[in-house]
């Protein structure tokens, strides 16, 4: 039996740990778990972050609201964001590979056949591919979705075993706890329409995604019979304790 492939979605309140900054520490944890399972689990990551990173280092004269800002913020922070996954993952003995995708991609039967090969030339060589939307030529993810939809058509173009998006909570909680200020967790649900009834409207902090966009991109996996798990990225060992089931969060089956 091969390893299992799991692609993981890691959103900007995840890297940035609700911060304004990219955490290194953030990152080295989630490379020290992938080095944990190296012997049953391949990696590929969709990972935001750009404009995080960015931010970081620049400050551009007009409103960062404005989408071509936002745009350019990202071309800026890419290379950032790059570098800080390659020290990270680097000193645990991980190698990785920058992908830049977009929407139109998808649509491409050739294309989505030259990703298919490149991405599995790199995973079979020992790279984690680290795929971000190409943001200087494509706003789909800036303006809505932070990537979940991205990191969805790509787990099924390379057919993964699982999609864990991480998120900062500990996945879909009811509306009856929320409104008793006590979250509790979905643990599992098959039917995504009950899990809509459940969410609000709420966006992130950071990222430009929500629980919607989450049930969206599940809907993708679902059809293709891959299970998705909103998994609480901000918690240290997130991806081990998920897989072990020591901690709650919402497997969509």
């Amino acid at each position: 039996m091969g390893k299992k492939r799991i692609l993981l979605k890691l959103g900007s309140n995840t890297l940035t740990r609700e911060t304004n900054h990219i955490s290194r520490g953030k990152i080295e944890d989630i490379g020290m778990q992938i080095a944990s399972l190296n012997d049953e689990y391949e990696f590929i990551i969709v990972s935001s972050g750009a404009i995080a990173a960015a931010k970081q280092f620049v400050k551009l004269d007009n409103n960062d609201k404005d989408v071509f800002i936002k745009q350019a913020l990202a071309s800026i922070g890419q290379p950032h964001l790059m570098r800080i996954y390659n020290e990270n993952f680097k000193d645990l003995g991980l190698h990785t590979s920058q992908c830049l995708l977009s929407y139109s991609d998808f649509e491409k039967e050739q294309t989505r056949k030259n990703i298919v090969n490149t991405i599995n030339v790199l995973v079979k060589n020992n790279y984690i591919p680290i795929i971000n939307e190409n943001d200087t030529v494509a706003t789909d993810e800036i303006k809505f979705g932070d990537n979940d939809k991205l990191a969805a058509l790509t787990a099924v173009l390379l057919n993964v075993d699982i999609l864990i998006i991480a998120t900062n909570t500990d996945g879909f909680y009811t509306k009856e706890s929320m409104l008793k200020g006590i979250p509790e967790t979905i643990t599992s649900v098959d039917d995504l329409k009950d899990l809509e009834k459940e969410i609000g409207d709420s966006k992130s902090s950071h990222g430009t995604g929500g629980m919607q966009s989450k049930i969206e991109a599940a809907a993708i996996a679902k059809n293709a019979n891959i299970e998705t798990w909103v998994v609480n990225g901000l918690n240290d060992d997130f991806i081990l304790n998920a897989i072990a089931n020591t901690i709650a969060f919402t497997k969509i089956v």
